[in-house]
């Protein structure tokens, strides 16, 4: 009798699809965080066949900055329409006009941080009792020791003194009323596996993610987008680059990086040789030492 051996990446996706149908056998009412990125986007198409041949059966959340990527936008609202499922929107902007939050100030100004209150306000009114993220340890150090099933508090906050031991992947799902867990199907996959499964699986991503000219401004060590949103200091100069992203988020504080990769092939190559994390040309998260621990514990992901 031959021996059955499964592929690295077949791996990854059972254990992804198994911690997927967990989350819809223990909670009432979870839903996908969608950012437009690469992960939430895997995390969707794992959960596609997670459920197939039936729709998904998680609506997808999307947290609207207002500072988007065009790019980003269309390719939501184009994979919603594709997949014939519920969007939920949770408005920075209206967050902004209630007065929950108060716009930053200055050259370097972000909604980033803003994301918190409005999600958790989205999660709160929506009754969301599991929130699915795309996050991986190999990101940050903040997302190192996540668990696959992350408890957070009433107030949306993580207490590492609250989390779940996960011993032969029993996952414990209780919790109290107000409280939800964040899940993370996807903790144990590294970047280069997301872009191997997606050039295997032929996964649409946004252009975003591939060699283009655009107009850029060196800022932060990181060539940031120009956009109308950006506020150019003195003696900053915007130039066209041919650069693609590594990360989505808001596109003023998204840097790019300078590259000849337009195939997922080409990517693929360039990711393997890279010596800095993904997340190294994002503004937001070298504000301090802790940026993303602090955003973490106040309820960010």
């Amino acid at each position: 009798m031959s021996k059955y051996y499964l592929n690295y990446l077949d791996e990854l996706e059972s254990e992804a699809i198994f911690v997927l149908r967990e989350v819809w056998a223990q909670f009432q009412n979870p839903v996908i965080l969608f950012s437009g990125g690469k992960d939430s986007i895997v995390v969707t198409h794992l959960a596609q066949k997670a459920f197939y041949p039936s729709k998904i059966p998680f609506a997808l959340m999307h947290v609207d900055t207002g500072h988007n990527f065009p790019e980003t936008i269309k390719f939501r609202d184009d994979l919603i329409e594709n997949l014939g499922v519920r969007l939920i929107v949770g408005s920075v902007q209206e967050s902004i006009d209630k007065g929950r939050v108060a716009e930053e100030k200055g050259k370097n100004a972000t909604r980033n941080a803003l994301q918190i209150t409005t999600l958790l306000d989205a999660i709160e009114s929506n009754k969301v009792d599991c929130a699915i993220g795309g996050g991986r340890r190999d990101e940050e150090k903040a997302r190192a020791k996540e668990r696959f099933f992350s408890h957070r508090d009433d107030f949306g906050q993580w207490d590492p003194k609250n989390q779940r031991p996960e011993l032969w992947n029993l996952f414990n799902g209780k919790h109290f009323e107000g409280e939800h867990f964040r899940v993370f199907p996807i903790s144990n996959w590294t970047e280069m596996d997301v872009w191997n499964y997606i050039n295997r699986e032929n996964i649409q991503i946004p252009s975003l993610y591939f060699a283009h000219e655009r107009e850029v401004v060196w800022r932060s060590n990181s060539w940031i987008p120009n956009s109308e949103f950006l506020k150019l200091d003195e003696g900053e100069e915007v130039v066209t680059k041919k650069i693609r992203f590594r990360t989505l988020g808001d596109i003023t504080i998204t840097g790019g990086i300078e590259s000849d990769a337009d195939t997922l092939e080409k990517i693929a190559q360039e990711v393997s040789a890279m010596r800095q994390t993904e997340r190294g040309n994002r503004s937001d998260d070298k504000r301090s030492e802790t940026a993303m621990e602090d955003r973490k514990k106040q309820g960010y992901f």
